[in-house]
C-alpha cells in the first residue's frame, strides 16, 4: 500500500528537504527542520502522490487515507501532549497547502481546526481566556464555511457575493453597531454571540449545517485543500509562472500555536530581503493579538520592522512591546516578540529567504516556533 502521511515533530522526521517533489517544499522544509533540532510543533505531511490520486479518483480521498492520518494523529498528540477532539485537553490544528513549487496565497487554508460544542468547554477551562477562544471559533466558521464548505463543493454564488463576504460583512456591521473599530475590541461575549450568527447564516445560505465534528472538520480541511490545486487562481497562477498541473500540492496538518491570546501574543511575516527592492535589507511587518490571515488581508495595519540588531550570538533584549530580530553568525533569524515575558520564533534563514511567525506564551508555552512559522522558500 502506498504511504501518504509522513509525520514530523520532536526533532524527529520520516521526510527530509530532497523530499519536496513528494512532500513539497513547506513540508521537506519542516521535516528538515526537525532534524536539524529546531523546536517545530508537531504535525504530518500528506503527499503530492495522495492529491494526484484523489483527482484520479474523481475527488475521492484515497482508500484508508484517513485512517493513516489518525495514525498520524497520534505521533502528533504523544508529542504535543495534547489530544484531538479531547473534551479536557483539545489540541487544535492548521491544514495548509505546499507545493513542490511555491504559490504563496493560491491555494487555502483552515486553522483552528477541531474546535466544535465537545472540545469548547476543554479550551475554555484550560486557557481561562474566553475571548481568545471564542475568536479562534468564528475565525474556524468562517475560514472553513468558506473553503471547506463553499469552494471545495464549487457552490459559485449567484450574486457572486460568497459566504465569507456575507459573514465579513455581519461582522462589519456588528462591529459599527456598537461603535468599534477594530476587531480586538470585540469582547468574548461579543464573539460568542457572532459565532453562533454565524452559523445560522452558515445553514441559511450553504443548505449545511457547520460541522460540530472535530473529525469530519479534519477530512473537510484536507479535501478542501486538495481542492484549491484547481482553484481559479491557483490555475491561473501556474500558468502564469509553467507549473505543471499534475503535480499536485502536499497538505500539512500541524498543531496550532496562537497569536490571537491577547496582546502578549502576535503573528507576522518576515523577509530577509526587502520585497518591494529586492535589497539585502530585513523587512518584517506584524500584528498583535491577530492571526496570520489578518496580515495579509489588510483588515489591520501591520507594525514595520527593517532593522535587525547585530550580535555574535543570539542576544536576550529588554522586554518591550516590540518585535526585535536577532541575526547571528550562525545564519539565523530569530524573532522575538517581547512583553512581560520572552517568546522566541526560530527558523532557519538566508538572504534569499522568507519566513512567517506566530508567537505565543500561554497554552504551548514549551512551543518555541508556531504552525505558520515554518514556510521556507526560495522568494
Amino acid at each position: 500500500m502506498t504511504k501518504y502521511v509522513y509525520t514530523f515533530g520532536g526533532k524527529k522526521a520520516e521526510g527530509k528537504a530532497d523530499m519536496k517533489n513528494l512532500l513539497g517544499g513547506k513540508g521537506a522544509n519542516l521535516a528538515e527542520m526537525c532534524l536539524l533540532g529546531l523546536p517545530v510543533p508537531a504535525g504530518l505531511t500528506i503527499t503530492t502522490e495522495c492529491c494526484t490520486a484523489y483527482y484520479s479518483n474523481n475527488c475521492q480521498l484515497p482508500n484508508g487515507l484517513m485512517e493513516e492520518v489518525w495514525n498520524g494523529m497520534k505521533n502528533v498528540e504523544n508529542i504535543m501532549g495534547m489530544r484531538y477532539d479531547d473534551p479536557e485537553n483539545p489540541l487544535l490544528v492548521s491544514c495548509r497547502s505546499g507545493a513542490r513549487s511555491s504559490m504563496p496565497g493560491m491555494m487555502d487554508t483552515v486553522l483552528n481546526i477541531g474546535l466544535s460544542s465537545k472540545t469548547i468547554p476543554g479550551m475554555l477551562k484550560k486557557t481561562n481566556n474566553p475571548r481568545f477562544v471564542y475568536d479562534s471559533y468564528r475565525r474556524l466558521i468562517m475560514m472553513y464555511a468558506d473553503v471547506g464548505m463553499e469552494k471545495s463543493e464549487g457552490i459559485e454564488p449567484a450574486d457572486g457575493k460568497g459566504i465569507r463576504k456575507q459573514l465579513d460583512d455581519m461582522l462589519d456591521e456588528y462591529k459599527s453597531n456598537k461603535g468599534y473599530k477594530s476587531d480586538t475590541e470585540l469582547t468574548a461575549e461579543d464573539l460568542k454571540y457572532l459565532a453562533e450568527e454565524f452559523k445560522k447564516k452558515v445553514k441559511e445560505v450553504l443548505g449545511t449545517d457547520f460541522p460540530d465534528d472535530a473529525k469530519a472538520q479534519m477530512e473537510g480541511g484536507i479535501k478542501a485543500v486538495f481542492k484549491s490545486w484547481n482553484g481559479k487562481k491557483a490555475i491561473s497562477y501556474r500558468k502564469i509562472e509553467g507549473i505543471p498541473d499534475d503535480w499536485g500540492t502536499a497538505v500539512n496538518v500541524q498543531a496550532m500555536v496562537f497569536g490571537n491570546m491577547g496582546d502578549n501574543s502576535a503573528t507576522g511575516v518576515a523577509f530577509t530581503r526587502n520585497p518591494a527592492t529586492g535589497d539585502n535589507q530585513f523587512y518584517g511587518e506584524w500584528l498583535i493579538n491577530a492571526q496570520g490571515e489578518d496580515v495579509v488581508a489588510g483588515i489591520r495595519t501591520p507594525t514595520h520592522s527593517t532593522t535587525i540588531p547585530r550580535t555574535s550570538k543570539t542576544s536576550t533584549c529588554t522586554p518591550c512591546r516590540s518585535l526585535c530580530p536577532i541575526h547571528t553568525k550562525s545564519s539565523v533569524i530569530s524573532a522575538t516578540f517581547l512583553r512581560r515575558t520572552t517568546t522566541t520564533c526560530s527558523t532557519l534563514s538566508s538572504p534569499s529567504r522568507t519566513v512567517s511567525f506566530t508567537c505565543s506564551n500561554a497554552v504551548l508555552e514549551n512551543v518555541l516556533v508556531s504552525p505558520h512559522s515554518l514556510w521556507l522558500w526560495i522568494c
